[in-house]
């Protein structure tokens, strides 16, 4: 089961760095995403990353804030939050699919493995 964690609040501006791991599995084969969800809105893309490979993926409104990385030896997937925005403040989760092509990505049907969220809370 994926777990998610990291959250916290922070003010605008400031870093956070969430981690999102799993026991029991390999990821191998895997795409891994964050997904983000603010009170009222749908869930969005923000990040994701190829376990083979690397190959990564970020939402217009994160690149060059947010980086996503994983860490084989640790089965761990993580994302580094650089100036913040209150924008960014929602509940973060992290996702696994397995074969997702590079152009589904960023699509939230073609993740099938979800954690639950971690709440990132940015203020003024």
């Amino acid at each position: 089961q994926l777990q998610a964690f990291g959250g916290g609040l922070v003010q605008a501006g400031g870093s956070l760095r969430l981690s999102c791991a799993a026991s029991g599995r390999t990821f191998s084969g895997y795409s891994m995403g964050w997904f983000r969800q603010a009170p009222g809105k749908e869930r969005e893309f923000v990040a994701a990353i190829r376990w083979s490979g690397g190959s990564t993926r970020y939402a217009d409104s994160v690149k060059g804030r947010f980086t996503i990385s994983r860490d084989s030896a640790k089965n761990a997937v993580y994302l580094q939050m650089n100036s913040l925005k209150t924008e960014d403040t929602a509940v973060y989760y992290c996702a696994a699919g397995y074969g997702i092509i590079l152009t589904m990505m960023g699509t939230i049907r073609a993740y099938d493995d979800w954690g639950q969220g971690t709440q990132v809370t940015v203020s003024s």
